[in-house]
């Protein structure tokens, strides 16, 4: 039995159906990805996962147990960190992960789980004075803190430099590793390629997708972008012709060609023979990102890049 599973979801707001028909389900395990533009239902679909919030049709499971009725007993098997979360500015590392650890039943050793997450020299440290990449691992510390068997991480490195992203990032690998599932809710196409086993991809409130981040990009993205100049015109009929090659555009001396590896190899082996030279010779291989443009169709829906506030980690 999947831990997660959400069938038929449906959720309106003033009569506006902001979820609308969603399934999926996450194995225990895995690592499960939920992405989407802008206001496509994924915070309210891990808020009805989470109990936060009542299915107004379909319905959710965590655990067998229903997220509503079964609220306490789910609070005890679920971590969550929310898109938005802040604590009192004058209470300390150490105060907010005893007083966490006193909801549970069955809790970790705070201590332990703070030395895990790079936070034992920062326990008598008020939450006011953490830096943001401080601030978040206390979330996912507070998170684990009553050793669930899953746990959902909603816009987990928003606004975090690159540098504190990958850290977060070897934490959430390591929770994984721990035997803790995680469901991940996140804007970043990079973090999702990197992370997930598998996404679901919710646009206008439907499921737009689901599948490996693999098998996303090989299905809705072309897999391989070629860009060179040749030294010689080279007729478009004949690098059409190329094995695995979808589209061929010229502008200019300029040629994009949209293939797979084997188009690679092809293109390469014409280019020899007829002894052309390409330059500025550029070979990219389709990425989520790509693959998310094209599932949603909305270029103004893009998902965020890595590139956000400036906060340090340490």
């Amino acid at each position: 039995m999947p831990l997660i599973e959400v069938s038929g979801l449906r959720k309106e707001y003033q009569g506006r159906p902001v979820v609308d028909g969603v399934s999926f389900s996450v194995e225990e395990g895995e690592i499960f990805g939920v992405l989407g533009p802008n206001g496509a239902g994924k915070t309210t679909t891990v808020e009805c996962v989470e109990g936060l919030r009542t299915p107004d049709a379909g319905w959710v499971r965590v655990a067998g147990l229903d997220p509503v009725a079964g609220h306490d007993d789910v609070a005890q098997l679920l971590g969550a960190q929310l898109q938005e979360s802040q604590l009192q500015p004058k209470i300390t590392v150490g105060e907010a992960l005893r007083m966490y650890s006193a909801f549970y039943r069955q809790p970790a050793d705070w201590r332990s789980l703070a030395a895990k997450l790079g936070l034992q020299d920062r326990l008598g440290v008020r939450f006011g004075r953490l830096s943001g990449g401080q601030k978040q691992r206390l979330f996912i510390a507070l998170a684990l803190v009553g050793s669930p068997r899953a746990v959902v991480l909603d816009e987990l490195t928003t606004g975090l430099d690159p540098r504190a992203r990958r850290t977060v990032w070897e934490l959430v690998e390591d929770i994984r590793a721990s035997g803790v599932t995680v469901l991940l809710v996140t804007h970043l196409m990079e973090e999702a390629q990197r992370l997930c086993d598998r996404v679901a991809v919710i646009d206008g409130g439907r499921l737009a997708a689901l599948g490996t981040p693999a098998e996303l990009i090989s299905q809705k993205a072309d897999p391989t972008v070629i860009a060179f100049t040749p030294s010689q015109p080279l007729p478009e009929a004949e690098l059409s012709a190329l094995p695995g090659a979808r589209s061929v555009r010229t502008q200019g001396p300029r040629v994009t060609l949209h293939g797979t590896d084997e188009t690679v190899d092809a293109l390469l082996t014409t280019l020899a023979r007829r002894r052309i030279t390409a330059g500025q010779l550029r070979v990219k291989d389709a990425s989520l990102d790509d693959a998310f443009l094209d599932l949603t169709g909305n270029a103004s829906a893009a998902p965020r890049t890595a590139h956000a506030h400036q906060e340090n980690l340490t």
